[in-house]
């Protein structure tokens, strides 16, 4: 019985470590001749708090299948000012070419 104990212990440990491991973002650029870069989603009218407009080759972070994308609004990290927020995901490309 103590070794089912430690056993299941031991996996719920490991399942709430590996859940807690932020992922960096994939180093990106703004494709778009402008976009603009939100600083919140909200589920019931889109993107909120605009922050400013990001121009093509701005350097940008995110990472496909790892950090969300709502409606076509994409998390991102705007390595300028190193804050985050929301774009449109056609906006971004260029992934690691910097």
């Amino acid at each position: 019985m103590r070794a089912l104990v430690l056993a299941c212990t031991a996996l719920m440990l490991g399942a709430t470590t590996a859940a807690a491991e932020p992922v960096p973002p994939r180093h990106a650029i703004v494709i778009c001749q402008s976009a603009s870069f939100y600083g919140n989603y909200n589920h019931a009218v889109g993107p909120v708090e605009y922050k400013r407009t990001l121009a093509y080759g701005n350097k940008i972070g995110h990472t496909p299948g790892a950090h969300p994308v709502y409606n076509g609004w994409a998390a991102s990290m705007d390595y300028g000012p190193n804050d985050w927020g929301y774009i449109r995901i056609e906006c971004i490309g260029g992934y690691d070419s910097w």
